[in-house]
């Protein structure tokens, strides 16, 4: 039988997790973050294993989670902002490049991150996306970093990454 690999929904001892968040459109993204730190503590991560930087916009997300996640402090970098359609197609310039330039990041640092970022329509749907009838995005976004960083630590653990270095 082939070796299943499946990451649990729990805090890996000894791990830091990063969350970028973006200003622009606070009170959506205030409440993504919310999501994510009350789902983090609840696996059990404590407060001071998370830190959170705050960017202006969703642009920006992309440079703050290259500069985290190449440091190798962090076992996952989450990202969170809302990307909302307005009269002109420039969200679809941001979205593309916010996203792809995430997944970029996340395959050269081997790091996951995390993609949290609503594109939306309207700022009725970025409001059920954030905690209203369709959820919290924010909270899906922390369950699957806990799962993915609870993989890659089984993945170090069986010798297919390289071991973390120490957290300063």
């Amino acid at each position: 039988m082939a070796q299943v690999w499946e990451g649990q929904l729990c805090w890996v001892p000894e791990t830091r997790l990063a969350i970028v968040v973006s200003r622009y459109h606070e009170h959506i993204t205030r409440r993504l973050l919310d999501g994510a730190v009350g789902t983090l503590k609840q696996a059990g991560v404590p407060e001071q294993w998370i830190d959170i930087a705050w960017v202006p916009g969703s642009w920006e997300l992309p440079a703050a989670a290259a500069a985290l996640a190449f440091s190798h402090r962090y076992a996952a970098v989450l990202c969170l902002g809302a990307v909302i359609r307005g009269e002109t197609t420039h969200d679809q310039y941001i979205n593309m490049q916010v996203s792809s330039s995430l997944g970029q990041i996340a395959w050269q640092a081997r790091v996951p991150v995390l993609f949290g970022v609503l594109t939306c329509q309207s700022l009725e749907q970025a409001l059920q996306r954030a905690g209203g009838t369709a959820g919290n995005k924010g909270s899906e976004c922390a369950e699957a970093a806990l799962r993915m960083v609870d993989l890659f630590a089984q993945w170090r653990q069986a010798g297919i990454l390289a071991p973390r270095s120490p957290q300063p």
